[in-house]
């Protein structure tokens, strides 16, 4: 990995929000040739370059973008990182895809060797598609959390993760018990959530595999440790619903399952929410509970259409982020599944989801459904210095179609509908390089400022 020194600059075009895209107009902020200075993992000055140039001094070095767009680092609310190896499984719903491709992945991560080389990987992944900050899914396996957060702590990315929990309806092999679930967590919480930049979350698959008294030590765990975050699956599925409605008969809704476990409020994040009645959507924006959008999932699997606009009606808007849920989504690219969050928000209420919204479900609106808004999500004094450099001419297609914009919306545009990881040229993360696209690093000359 490239070494960076404590104190870094780095020059280009690059965006950032002043309010809320939804309920603001013109809540994106452009500057054209800005300048951002970093120090000890924080941004400690950003704006025109012609201004704070002069702050660099003799010593600071300063890579320069030109011709590319900067942005905060993305976020993605939602992942797996054991199931990347199971990405592009063919031909099921979510209840027969668990069965037949995921269970057999995740039981190989009873082998460390295993856990370490798919994290490496999946964090790699991330940093390629400019994503640095992930909520994720580990296996049962405590090894496999043990794994993804030292690789993380290693590379300084901010994570959330957690141990999967599932006492029932699952392989032999992956099942732990509600006791054995509650003191492994608890274990990995005290060695790992807060240390290196790393938070945890208590993770309980969704309702079918775990019982009772599962979900409820689960709830006493993430009601009792402060700054803790919950995870889990709500309202995916027809045939998920119905197979909870038969196991929970005595609850009013799917998310009451989890509401009377102590398993929502802030911090709570609720993969997927597609079938979702309007008393849920009001559960959740006054508990302040986060919803995980996965729009390539849900096409993938046959989910259905998330109603974003429904979740943020503004009489009750409800936190959103964005996922991509691999390995039932089919990319780890944010740019990808904001252009799909698109063509989502038509199916499912004619809405059409602008450049700007998007990309706040996938920076800063992510951070405040996270709770990490004084943290990430911005470019800003203060703030955790984790950046995404994206290239609009990454293609001859893009650039062809870039060349022809004639302004931030349809750059952006471009970019979410035609961009994957190709139009990432690089990836920051606590003021360091982590990633540079291989045949593009020369052009971000780095000089002495």
């Amino acid at each position: 990995m490239p070494h960076t020194p404590d104190r870094h600059a780095i020059r280009g075009s690059y965006v950032t929000f002043c309010a809320n895209p939804f309920t603001t107009p013109d809540a994106l902020v452009l500057e054209e040739d800005g300048l951002i200075i970093m120090e000890h993992g924080r941004i400690t000055q950003c704006g025109p370059y012609a201004t704070l140039s002069p702050l660099l001094g003799d010593n600071t070095p300063l890579t320069h973008y030109p011709d590319c767009l900067i942005s905060a680092g993305f976020i993605d609310a939602h992942v797996h990182y054991p199931q990347i190896s199971a990405i592009a499984s063919w031909g099921e719903q979510l209840l027969p895809w668990l069965e037949q491709y995921i269970f057999p992945t995740e039981a190989e991560f009873a082998d460390v060797d295993v856990a370490r080389r798919t994290a490496r990987l999946f964090l790699s992944e991330l940093l390629r598609n400019g994503t640095t900050t992930a909520a994720v899914y580990c296996t049962v396996h405590p090894q496999s959390v043990d794994a993804f957060f030292e690789e993380s702590a290693r590379l300084g990315t901010r994570m959330i993760a957690g141990k999967v929990l599932m006492d029932r309806n699952c392989p032999p092999n992956l099942q732990d018990t509600a006791q054995s679930g509650y003191d492994q967590s608890a274990a990995l919480i005290a060695r790992w959530h807060g240390r290196d930049r790393q938070l945890y979350a208590v993770t309980p698959r969704f309702a079918i595999t775990s019982t009772p008294e599962q979900l409820e030590l689960a709830g006493t765990l993430f009601q009792h440790t402060p700054g803790l975050y919950m995870q889990t699956h709500l309202a995916e599925n027809l045939d998920e619903i119905a197979a909870v409605r038969s196991l929970f008969p005595n609850r009013s809704s799917y998310l009451d399952v989890y509401a009377k476990a102590g398993l929502d409020g802030p911090r709570a994040i609720f993969g997927h929410a597609i079938h979702m009645a309007e008393h849920d959507f009001a559960h959740c924006h006054h508990s302040g509970c986060t919803l995980a959008h996965c729009p390539t999932s849900n096409l993938f699997l046959g989910s259905g259409a998330f109603a974003l606009f429904d979740a943020l009606k503004p009489t009750r808007p409800v936190h959103v982020a964005l996922g991509t849920d691999v390995g039932a989504g089919t990319s780890l690219s944010l740019l990808a599944t904001m252009g799909e969050a698109y063509k989502v928000s038509l199916m499912a209420g004619n809405t059409r989801l602008s450049a700007a919204q998007a990309l706040w479900l996938a920076t800063a609106g992510a951070a405040r459904a996270l709770h990490l808004h004084d943290h990430i999500g911005l470019i800003a004094p203060g703030m955790e210095a984790d950046l995404c450099v994206m290239d609009p001419a990454a293609t001859p297609l893009m650039a062809q179609r870039s060349a022809r914009c004639t302004s931030l919306a349809e750059r952006l545009f471009t970019l979410m509908v035609l961009g994957d990881d190709r139009a990432i040229r690089a990836t920051w993360a606590n003021g360091r390089l982590v990633h540079a696209r291989a045949q593009t690093q020369a052009d971000a000359a780095v000089h002495t400022g």
